[in-house]
C-alpha cells in the first residue's frame, strides 16, 4: 500500500466495534480518522482512547477533506441514502450487509457508484473465510463439477438479549426472521456459486423466543442456471454456521467453530468422486479484517474488489423475493434485472 485509505466509521454499535478493533490490526492499509454516532455519549470514550475525532452527525464526515471513503455499520433502511450522500461527495463506500431492502434501491447504489468511478464493498465477509475463499476457487476451476444443490444454516442466540425496541428486530429492517441478520450471507454465497434465483419458497416463523419478525426462518430457491439451495437461520437457538456445497465431481461441508465476531477456525469435511471422505482442521483466521483490507486495495487500484455489482444487485433481488414470500406463504418469482442493472462496481 502506498499509504493507508483514510476512512470514517459511521456506527460504532455492535458491528461497528468489531471493525474498529479489526481496523487496529490493518493500519498499513486502512486508517480510521474519523467517526460518526448519533449516540455520541456511548463512544466518546472509545474514540478518545484513540485519537479518532468524533461527531453525530454523518454529514461532519462527508466534508470532512481527510475522509477518502466511509464505512458504513448502520441500520439496513437508511444504507441507499447514505450511499447516495457519500457518492454526492465523491467518497467510496464500504456497506454492511444487506446492501438495500429492494432490489431497485440496490441496483441504484450500484450504478451511482459505477458511473462515479468510486469502489462500492461489502460486508459479505463469508467470502473471506479461508475454507469458503478455497470453495469458490474450487468451482470457479470446476473441481466441484456441476453444482447441483446448497444446504446452508447461519444460526445464532445473540439478539435474544436486545431490547424489543433495537433496530435489528423491526418489521422494516428485518422482515422474514434472521434473514437479514445471518440469511443474507448464504444467500450471497449461493447467488455467488449459482447465479441469479428464479423462484423462492420461504417460511418464517416464531417458535420460543418473543422477537416479533420470528425467531426461525427457512428459503428453499431456484436458480435459473439450474440448481437448488435450502437455506435457513434461526435466532434463538446457539451458534451454528454450515455451509455444503454438493457437486458432480465432489461435495464440500464447512461448519465454524465460533461466530466471525470471534472467530475460531473451521472444520471441513469433503469427499471427491471415487476417494474417501476427509476431514481437516483449518485454523482462526478474520475475514472481517480481510474484506475490508480487499476494498482498501480496490480504492488505491491494487486489484479489483471481488464482489461484482451485478452479483450485489442479484443478491438483493433475492433477499426481496424471501420477504414477499415470507408474507405470502407461497413460491415467488425473482424478477430478472434490466440490464442496466447489471453494470459492476468499478
Amino acid at each position: 500500500m502506498p499509504d493507508p485509505v483514510r476512512i470514517a466509521l459511521v456506527g460504532l454499535g455492535w458491528w461497528g466495534r468489531k471493525m474498529l478493533a479489526v481496523l487496529e490490526a490493518a493500519s498499513d492499509e486502512i486508517a480510521v480518522v474519523r467517526a460518526v454516532e448519533p449516540d455520541i455519549g456511548s463512544a466518546m470514550s472509545l474514540c478518545a482512547e484513540r485519537g479518532i475525532p468524533l461527531s453525530a452527525d454523518y454529514a461532519d464526515a462527508l466534508r470532512d477533506p481527510a475522509v477518502e471513503a466511509v464505512v458504513l455499520a448502520t441500520p439496513h433502511a437508511l444504507h441507499s441514502a447514505q450511499i447516495e450522500a457519500a457518492i454526492r461527495a465523491g467518497r467510496h463506500i464500504f456497506c454492511e450487509k444487506p446492501l438495500a431492502l429492494t432490489a431497485a434501491e440496490a441496483a441504484r447504489s450500484v450504478a451511482l457508484c459505477g458511473d462515479a468511478g468510486l469502489v462500492l464493498g461489502m460486508g459479505h465477509e463469508r467470502r473471506w473465510e479461508p475454507p469458503i475463499a478455497d470453495l469458490l476457487a474450487s468451482a470457479e476451476a470446476g473441481q466441484l463439477g456441476r453444482i447441483h444443490q446448497i444446504e446452508a444454516n447461519f444460526s445464532h442466540d445473540k439478539f435474544l438479549s436486545l431490547d424489543p425496541g433495537n433496530w435489528r428486530l423491526k418489521a422494516d429492517q428485518a422482515p422474514a426472521g434472521g434473514m437479514t441478520a445471518t440469511g443474507i450471507h448464504l444467500l450471497d454465497l449461493s447467488v455467488r456459486l449459482l447465479g441469479p434465483a428464479q423462484s423462492v419458497l420461504c417460511h418464517c416463523e416464531r417458535l420460543s423466543s418473543d422477537l416479533p419478525q420470528g425467531d426461525t426462518v427457512a428459503a428453499y430457491v431456484k436458480f435459473r442456471r439450474g440448481g437448488t439451495a435450502y437455506v435457513s437461520a434461526s435466532l434463538a437457538t446457539p451458534f451454528m454456521s454450515r455451509f455444503t456445497v454438493y457437486g458432480s465431481k465432489a461435495w464440500i461441508d464447512i461448519r465454524d467453530k465460533a461466530h466471525v465476531e470471534a472467530p475460531d477456525g473451521w472444520v471441513v469435511t469433503s469427499a471427491t468422486a471415487g476417494g474417501p471422505i476427509v476431514t481437516e482442521e483449518v485454523g482462526p483466521a478474520e475475514p472481517v479484517k480481510d474484506n475490508l483490507v480487499a476494498f482498501a486495495h480496490a480504492v488505491r487500484d491494487l486489484a479489483p474488489y471481488p464482489i461484482t455489482g451485478d452479483e450485489l444487485v442479484n443478491t438483493i433481488a433475492l433477499l426481496e423475493a424471501v420477504f414477499k414470500s415470507a408474507s405470502s406463504g407461497r413460491i415467488e418469482t425473482v424478477p430478472e434485472p434490466a440490464p442496466a442493472e447489471m453494470e459492476t462496481v468499478s
